[in-house]
């Protein structure tokens, strides 16, 4: 009597990593960068313009479509500017939650005092009144000077600061996991002491907003980003460095 003997093959094990839709991720993540830049920027400093360099705009006949648009721009970043955080956050906990969490943290502030500086520019719109005179018109000046101070300080407190704070956390993930190029979040870190230190010291009166000195430390901050944006809506992530975060995570299961 014959015995048959069957081989059993066994198939590699294939990771998680290449079941998970990470290119999709990192091309959204991308994407929602390069739409911060692109809707952040006209929205400062073209829609903008007209309540900002002029204080008696209140008392004029407005550009308020165009600043309505500027609002809505901003909207727009502040979302995106949430969700490149929330994107990201299931692949870079593998390398360090706590910095993923914080990532998270510091884009719904950032996002919530961009907000914040978009209603008091619409406010400066329902304000505007041209028929306004005597105590009215001056009450009316005030009061959008006061909402023109609190859309700088918003711009300040997130545009001109948070994004050091974001280097720093994301930058440092992506070094660590060389999930892209690392002279990518190379820029960043080191662009972000220097962002930092401009911003705290226009907190404090020593630096003005528009200096040389803080066009020059946003310059690597912007570069930062811009080059992370691209980077991952063209290329994705490196496929090595996402397979051995998976199995980090695997082998810890």
């Amino acid at each position: 009597m014959r015995t048959t003997t069957s081989t059993h093959h066994t198939q590699p094990h294939t990771p998680r990593s290449s079941r998970a839709p990470y290119r999709g991720v990192a091309m959204t993540a991308g994407v929602m960068y390069l739409i911060t830049i692109v809707a952040s920027i006209p929205a400062q400093f073209i829609n903008y313009a007209p309540v900002l360099n002029n204080p008696d705009y209140v008392l004029g006949a407005g550009a308020d479509t165009r600043i309505m648009w500027g609002g809505l721009l901003e909207v727009i970043a502040a979302l995106a500017c949430i969700g490149t955080a929330v994107v990201l956050y299931p692949v870079v906990r593998r390398q360090h939650e706590g910095a993923a969490v914080g990532f998270v943290t510091a884009r719904v502030f950032e996002a919530s005092l961009i907000v914040t500086g978009v209603v008091a520019m619409l406010s400066v719109v329902t304000l505007r009144q041209p028929t306004a005179a005597g105590a009215e018109a001056t009450a009316r000046v005030v009061s959008s000077e006061a909402l023109v101070a609190v859309h700088d300080w918003t711009f300040l407190l997130g545009p001109g600061v948070m994004p050091g704070i974001n280097a720093v956390l994301l930058g440092y993930v992506m070094y660590r996991s060389g999930l892209v190029p690392r002279a990518i979040p190379a820029i960043g870190l080191t662009g972000a002491p220097l962002f930092l230190i401009a911003g705290a010291a226009t907190v404090v009166g020593v630096n003005e907003a528009g200096s040389v000195w803080t066009a020059l430390v946003t310059l690597p901050i912007f570069a930062w980003e811009a080059a992370l944006g691209a980077w991952l809506t063209v290329k994705g992530f490196k496929p090595d460095a996402v397979r051995r975060l998976y199995a980090i995570e695997e082998a810890s299961l």
